[in-house]
């Protein structure tokens, strides 16, 4: 029995360095410099391999600059730099590729300074946030490599999510670790169909993954990391950070995936296939400690949102070249929402609320924002309205005269709010957080050029309940400083006070059975016959179905926001704004 355990210990592992990082789009230099970095890091932990995002080079998604020559040009020349920094470690990393005229999302395999083989995507997503096929040629070969005892595979995204995928033709070629690289979006919920795929791959494969997955912000998507590695019995090894940079590092017994020279033999049509061998330089498995495997707590899933909804904004703030952001504050549940997310990702002093009451404000919301920016710590400007309002409703008189005052009048509020923004915007460089939900942007309960009016909408995916749920968290778990979210805000009814004893109630259905017809019907594509709810006695049906259709070019209109639901609008959704079709 000793020596069996004396054995075992002794067994040569592969160490795996999985570099989960956050590259920026079209930082070509800044990305390659990340990557080194991360690379020295995994030699002087001596990893045998360092496996990198999907187009690490470029960022993801580069969307048109594909369409600009000399950007894959000079990723080109990029990729090329970086292989003649890579000594005696294999590397695999994301990049655009070029042939003759065609271009491929491509993964290289670099070793001592060259690049030694280039697998090219061969699925190419093309539905919800994707657009892959506007600009890439799939592939049509199947590469493996052989590196001292080790026989792998290298695919990308996609590639792993199909049952008769590369994976099975790799794992025929006698692979039995698969290296995935990945720019996978986050949406709620996400994570376990991550982890459901892989794990059913490499059961019915009978290999090892090393999934490695993008992390960071970019424009409206959130990738959330949690790479992780998965064995050949299907389970879970470990898992790098959600929604931060990582270096997972993982010890592989060669037992576990070395290949014994057993082809399985079946034959695939249409579909080249390679096996390269990489030189043996020498290997670092016989001086090393073996390190225990890390296995990260996931996240709850308000907890989890809440970390998406953070990177979002720090993201784009900060890869936009902002410094400080603004936002109204108006003493309700969805502005004080923002600025405690906003404070949270940036600094209090980076953030300023502005408060702008109108005749109709309501002393109880005055108390509520400035308790809420005291809570905060930010600095609350207080921009009074109702002198603009005065003069507006003035010079309109002459037109008006006769007319009731109607949605117009409400409108003219919510557009000096929004003017008032703007300016302090121009004047001192801040970019305006807008504030509106998902429930509100969907049935066009927001004022265009008024509350819509700013550059990054932070809560656009968020439906209004999951909105008071996420203030509830707040509350109670952030960072430990206890609640900064006034308590009444959390149970007033909420209104826009843009005329006297307004509701939301008044124009639209409880937000619990609101949210109820809008997931239906915007996330699940159900029409008005399938949305079974208590509203569809009261005609609630019928009245929301026909208002989000009716605000589509609205939202066309807004700024983007973050996407945490599995359908958010904007790339998710395209709807066209001329539409007569109703069902």
């Amino acid at each position: 029995m000793q020596k069996e355990q004396g054995a075992k210990s002794m067994m040569r592992t592969y160490r795996i360095a999985v570099a989960q990082i956050n590259t920026t789009v079209g930082d070509l230099e800044g990305n390659c410099k990340k990557m080194k970095g991360y690379m020295k890091m995994a030699v002087d932990m001596k990893a045998d391999i360092a496996v990198f995002p999907e187009l690490a080079v470029t960022g993801y998604p580069p969307e048109d600059l594909l369409l600009k020559p000399k950007f894959v040009e000079d990723n080109l020349k990029a990729i090329r730099r970086f292989s003649q920094s890579v000594g005696e470690i294999i590397v695999v990393c994301g990049f655009v590729d070029k042939q003759d005229e065609k271009i491929f999302n491509a993964a290289a395999i670099i070793y001592d300074g060259e690049i030694r083989g280039i697998y090219h995507k061969m699925l190419l997503p093309n539905y919800g946030v994707f657009d892959e096929k506007r600009h890439f040629v799939s592939g049509d070969e199947v590469l493996t490599f052989i590196h001292d005892g080790l026989h792998f595979g290298v695919n990308i995204c996609e590639d792993i999510w199909h049952r008769d995928g590369p994976t099975k033709i790799q794992a025929s070629m006698g692979a039995r670790l698969i290296l995935n690289i990945n720019a996978s979006p986050y949406h709620a919920g996400k994570i376990e169909l991550r982890a459901k795929i892989v794990k059913e791959e490499a059961r019915a494969n009978g290999v090892s993954i090393v999934y490695a997955n993008l992390v960071g912000g970019q424009d409206e998507l959130i990738f959330d990391g949690q790479s992780m590695i998965v064995n050949k019995e299907g389970r879970l090894i470990t898992r790098a950070l959600p929604f931060k940079e990582d270096l997972l590092l993982t010890d592989l017994p060669v037992d576990d995936i070395f290949n014994k020279d057993k082809m399985q033999g079946q034959q695939w049509v249409e579909v080249n296939t390679r096996i390269i061998t990489l030189p043996k330089k020498g290997t670092n498995g016989n001086n090393r400690a073996v390190i225990p495997a890390r296995m990260v707590q996931q996240l709850d899933p308000i907890a989890e949102i809440y970390q998406a909804l953070l990177l979002g904004i720090h993201d784009y703030v900060k890869k936009n070249g902002f410094q400080k952001v603004t936002m109204g504050l108006s003493g309700g549940i969805d502005s004080s929402v923002v600025a405690a997310l906003a404070v949270d990702t940036l600094g209090k002093e980076n953030v300023v609320g502005v408060f702008m009451p109108s005749r109709y404000t309501s002393v109880e919301s005055a108390v509520d924002a400035n308790e809420l920016a005291l809570n905060l710590g930010i600095t609350l400007l207080n921009i009074p309205i109702d002198g603009i309002y005065s003069a507006y409703l003035s010079t309109l008189l002459p037109f008006f005269k006769g007319l009731a005052e109607d949605i117009t009048e409400e409108n003219i509020q919510a557009r000096i709010r929004g003017n008032i923004l703007m300016a302090l915007s121009n004047k001192f460089g801040w970019l305006v957080l807008t504030t509106g939900n998902k429930s509100e942007m969907s049935v066009g309960y927001a004022t265009l050029y008024g509350d819509m009016a700013g550059g990054f909408a932070v809560i656009k995916d968020v439906p209004k309940t999951l909105v008071y749920e996420i203030a509830r968290f707040r509350n109670r778990f952030r960072n430990g400083l206890g609640r900064v979210i006034p308590e009444r805000v959390l149970v007033k009814e909420p209104t826009a006070e843009l005329k006297p004893d307004q509701k939301d109630s008044d124009t639209l259905p409880p937000y619990e059975i609101l949210d109820q017809i809008l997931k239906a019907y915007i996330e699940e594509d159900k029409h008005a016959g399938e949305i079974s709810s208590v509203a569809s006695a009261s005609g609630f049906v019928e009245k929301t179905l026909r208002m989000v259709d009716n605000s589509e070019y609205k939202r066309r209109q807004s700024p983007i926001g973050i996407k945490i639901t599995p359908k958010a609008f904007g790339k998710d959704r395209r709807m066209p704004i001329t539409n007569k079709y109703r069902g």
